[in-house]
């Protein structure tokens, strides 16, 4: 009976961690888009930038 709880136990806080591990990783993986579409938008910015300098240098 004892060693039936330390599985069940056992089992339980494994389940636990990785419940958490899974909302972190989601976590993460949103945080990254986020900073994926970030980044993509800052370097559009800089790019327009870039041409509309460039093409008014040229004036």
């Amino acid at each position: 009976m004892r060693a039936m709880l330390w599985v069940v136990g056992i089992v339980a806080g494994a389940l636990i961690l990785l419940g958490l591990l899974l909302e972190a990783v989601r976590w993460l993986v949103i945080i990254g888009v986020i900073a994926l579409l970030a980044v993509i938008v800052f370097a559009f910015v800089k790019g327009r930038q870039a041409v509309q300098h460039r093409h008014s240098a040229r004036r």
